[in-house]
């Protein structure tokens, strides 16, 4: 799907939503809809200020906090990183693969192992509030490129 298409339909969520969907936060979610894979908030400043001179820290972070809000993008809370989000008008299970080589994310959507992450807090009594699953080890790539000794 183009980016051009994933603005489209985040710019009429929006408006579904009743928020705002502001300049900087067009900008933002064209960033990280143009970048592959996780991207820091510093990353996405250095980018940002080729559009926006006068762009702060706080202004990314902000940006940021509100694609959260809306599942534009996911926190790869690990990195502390984020990462755009293809499937964010419906919500969506998420467990993500983490490359410790070459960066790689994959982002899964398996409701399976929610259902019985979210059985094993129940039996524990806990309330969840919030989720991050994230397991690091290497890709599919990396490990055959460390098999064949490249």
């Amino acid at each position: 799907m183009s980016i051009q298409h994933q603005l489209e339909r985040a710019e009429r969520l929006c408006e579904q939503r009743g928020v705002r969907f502001t300049p900087t936060r067009r900008h933002v979610f064209t960033l990280m809809a143009e970048h592959k894979g996780a991207v820091s908030a510093y990353d996405l400043l250095d980018r940002l200020r080729e559009l926006e001179p006068n762009a702060k820290p706080p202004t990314v972070y902000r940006a940021l906090d509100f694609l959260l809000s809306q599942g534009f993008v996911h926190k790869v809370e690990s990195l502390n990183a984020f990462l755009f989000c293809d499937h964010f008008a419906e919500h969506h299970p998420m467990q993500l693969l983490i490359c410790n080589h070459c960066g790689l994310v994959i982002e899964l959507h398996d409701e399976a192992i929610n259902q019985a992450f979210n059985l094993q807090a129940e039996r524990h009594g806990f309330g969840i509030t919030s989720q991050s699953i994230e397991a690091h080890g290497q890709c599919r790539q990396c490990r055959a490129e460390k098999n064949t000794g490249d």
